[in-house]
Order: C-alpha cells, then sequence, then structure tokens
C-alpha cells in the first residue's frame, strides 16, 4: 500500500526558557574564552578584562535589537528573516549568507579548541583531526533530535560553569599584582582586543535562530538573549582577570590554550589537568551549538528559495532538517583540518559583525508601535559594529579580504539564483495551459 503521509514542514516547540538560556550560553562560552583569551591579550596586555567588558557592552546593544525583533515577531532564520522583510530581500540573504559563513568558522574555532585543550591532556593529539572528528559526532547528534541535543548541550554547560568557578575561584589565591604592570585600559591595543573577543559574544542571538522550536518564543527567546549575555559578561570580566593576575599577558599570548596556561601559574599539576579538561568540554558545547544554528539557518534559507529546496527538508522520524545538519557537519569538518586559528577567528567576526548591522538596521525600520526601546539603542549598534568591522581589516587585512570575498561570493549566488528563477516563471507563462 503506497503511504501519503505527507513529510512534517515546521519544526518541533522543544525548548523551555532555561533550555533556551542554555543554548545561547553554550554558544557565548568556549572558544572566546578557552581559545581566543591568548589572542586578545597579545593585543591588550594587561587590560584584557577591559577588552572583555566594552565588547559586553557592544553586544548588549544589538542584543536588544534582537529582543526588539524576537519580540515583534519570532522566527526561524532570525536576522535573515528580518532583514529580508523589513529591509529587503537582497540584503536578508546577504545576511543569512554571512551568518552561515561566519558559524560555520565559528565552529571550526571552537573545534580546533577543543583539539589543542585535548592535546594539553593527551599529548601528541593532532588537534586537527580530532576536531573534525568531533565535528563528525556533534551532526550524528544534531541529526537524532533537537530534545537530545539540548538535554546533552545542558549537562556540558553545567560542567564548563563549574570548571570556570573552579578557575576562578582557585585561580584568585595566587594572583600576582605585578602581571598587571603595565595596565593601559584604554589603548588602541584594547580596542583592538575587543575586535578579537567580540568572537566570543558571537552566540549572543543564537537561540533567536531557532525561535520556532521555542516554547512561548516572544517572551522566552527575548528573555534567554538578555540573561545568557549577563552570566557570560561577568564570568569573562572574572576569568580574564585571573588569567592575567596569575602569569601575566605575555605568557597567555604564546599559547593556544591560555587557561591551561595560567592555571600554571597555581603550581599545581591537578589544577591544570581540570582546566584542560574543562577546556575541552567548553568547546565541545559551542561547537554543539554552531551546528544547531547554521543548519536552522540554512534551512530558513531553504524555505524560502534562497537556498537549495533539499535543505529545509525535515526528518520523518527526528523532526530535525537533516540534510542541513549533515552539509554543515561535513563542511566544518573540512575546514578545520586546513585552518588556521587567528584567521578563523577574524573570519567568523567579520561575517558576525555583518549580520548584526543587518539586525540593527531592521530593528530601526520597525514601527513605532513595535519598539521596545528608543531608536538610539539600535543606532549605537550599528555604528559600534561597523567601526568594529573596520578595526578588523586595520588588524588583520587578509582576513578583513577574505571576508569581503565571502560577501562577493554571497552577491553572486544571489544574482545567479535570483536569474534562475526567472527563467522559470517565464517558462512557466509560456507553457500552455493542461487540457
Amino acid at each position: 500500500m503506497e503511504n501519503t503521509e505527507q513529510p512534517p514542514t515546521r519544526l518541533k516547540r522543544a525548548l523551555g526558557l532555561w533550555d533556551a538560556v542554555n543554548i545561547n550560553v553554550g554558544a557565548i562560552i568556549g572558544g572566546g574564552i578557552f581559545v581566543v583569551t591568548g589572542i586578545v591579550a597579545g593585543y591588550a596586555g594587561s587590560a584584557l578584562m577591559i577588552s572583555m567588558a566594552f565588547a559586553a557592552v557592544v553586544a548588549l546593544f544589538t542584543a536588544l535589537s534582537f529582543v526588539e525583533l524576537t519580540t515583534w515577531q519570532p522566527v526561524e532564520g532570525a536576522v535573515y528573516e528580518y532583514t529580508r522583510r523589513l529591509v529587503s530581500p537582497f540584503l536578508g540573504f546577504l545576511s543569512g549568507w554571512m551568518w552561515v559563513i561566519a558559524n560555520t568558522f565559528g565552529g571550526a574555532a571552537v573545534s580546533l579548541g577543543f583539539g589543542y585543550y585535548l592535546g594539553a591532556v593527551f599529548e601528541g593529539l593532532p588537534a586537527n583531526v580530532v576536531a573534525a572528528l568531533l565535528c563528525l559526532g556533534f551532526t550524528a547528534l544534531n541529526f537524532v533530535g533537537l530534545r537530545q541535543s539540548a538535554l546533552i548541550n545542558n549537562v556540558l554547560v553545567a560542567v564548563k560553569l563549574a570548571v570556570l568557578g573552579f578557575f576562578v575561584g582557585f585561580g584568585a589565591l595566587f594572583v600576582k599584582a605585578e602581571n598587571f604592570v603595565p595596565f593601559e585600559p584604554f589603548s588602541g591595543g584594547m580596542l583592538l582586543g575587543m575586535c578579537f573577543i567580540f568572537f566570543a559574544f558571537g552566540g549572543v542571538p543564537r537561540v533567536a535562530v531557532m525561535a520556532e522550536e521555542v516554547k512561548d518564543a516572544k517572551r522566552n527567546v527575548p528573555r534567554a538573549v538578555l540573561l545568557s549575555l549577563l552570566i557570560c559578561a561577568i564570568i569573562y570580566v572574572l576569568v580574564g582577570t585571573v588569567a592575567v593576575g596569575l602569569v601575566g599577558p605575555a605568557a597567555l599570548a604564546d599559547s593556544n590554550a591560555p587557561l591551561t596556561v595560567a592555571m600554571g601559574g597555581s603550581g599545581s599539576f591537578v589544577a591544570v589537568e581540570v582546566l584542560a579538561v574543562g577546556g575541552a568540554i567548553a568547546t565541545a558545547s559551542v561547537l554543539l551549538a554552531a551546528v544547531l544554528g547554521v543548519s536552522r539557518m540554512a534551512f530558513s534559507m531553504a524555505r524560502n528559495r534562497d537556498m537549495p529546496k533539499l535543505l529545509c527538508r525535515i526528518h520523518r522520524q527526528f523532526g530535525t532538517p537533516y540534510v542541513a545538519i549533515w552539509i554543515v557537519g561535513l563542511v566544518m569538518s573540512l575546514v578545520v583540518l586546513f585552518a588556521d586559528l587567528t584567521s578563523v577567528v577574524a573570519v567568523t567576526t567579520f561575517g558576525l559583525l555583518f549580520t548584526y548591522i543587518c539586525a540593527n538596521i531592521s530593528a530601526l525600520r520597525l514601527k513605532k508601535e513595535s519598539r521596545l526601546y528608543p531608536k538610539a539603542v539600535s543606532v549605537v549598534g550599528l555604528i559600534t559594529s561597523a567601526l568594529l568591522l573596520v578595526f578588523i581589516f586595520y588588524a588583520t587585512p587578509p582576513s578583513g579580504l577574505i571576508g569581503t570575498g565571502f560577501l562577493a561570493v554571497g552577491v553572486v549566488i544571489h544574482y545567479v539564483r535570483g536569474k534562475r528563477r526567472q527563467k522559470k516563471n517565464l517558462h512557466a507563462q509560456k507553457m500552455p495551459p493542461v487540457e
């Protein structure tokens, strides 16, 4: 007998408020604090925690724009859908495209962080190969179901918060005041450091991209965005302060696993091992959230025919966009095999800032009755995001050019798909009616 059951066309609402908060915390805390801290220390020096605080403030303004947009209409795809509906389909496509690029590279960066921290426990492990295997493993987990992924994510988030709490509490006992000298909180290096640590706040709107899978999304998604940002900003500043106080910025800058190096300043081998394991767990949870987010963005774009229709297929049994999930996971696995950490972080930040610019422009287009805050909030978010984008070009010109190159590829893809769509529509109009 022929199976006439139609495949599902909508995703399941399976996430509560704290699931949503944990997905965001899982997306934010990881590669930034455990890996990028070293890069930032090389620029900001002992003012590392000031770079973190400034980046949190910049992220807050854009987060408030996302709060307005998700309160207005929670929808899968977030910035892509908002820009497409409120500004233009062309800019909407570019925002979605750059979000996919940014978070694909971001997933690669944090999976590399996993490889580096695991290598600190088991010496000789090839970081790139370990990272690729992790990508494939978490892709399989995402395929099986959102609820299972959320449960694993909740556990990973709890573990890494406990590890960071241990780092702050135990490490504070060994902080040395001389490691903060010279302290230059308003130097150019601090601003450049802010550009890179902004990568660590890239997960702030992650749950907004999955809004159709959150229960009572109009209420829970905005709350999750703001709660997760507050929690992570406090943790970042505390961890950054203790890390500098333990060994100084120079030692941090020379390592791909900076918190393990920092804990070495305590003289405790056991504490170092705890941080190494914790760093691996933390970066793993960010990768889980990255695969979740990128696959959902690809699903949303495919649903609007801005990407191949194949990507919006939903699995009958698991209720997940399985084609999008597997393609995202495979691409991430390939990227990590050939990735350079600093360049990957810069390209990720470039893409995130572009999407944040689009989000702030979209929020400015909301009607007065749909606004929660004065327009000045989104204006500040727009200006600060644009300035950080300029800093990326100054700090790492090659990465800025790579980001611009991906943007140009997006323009070409949109143009080609638009032409094909026009031809199909024209052909359909010329077809004679069926008798």
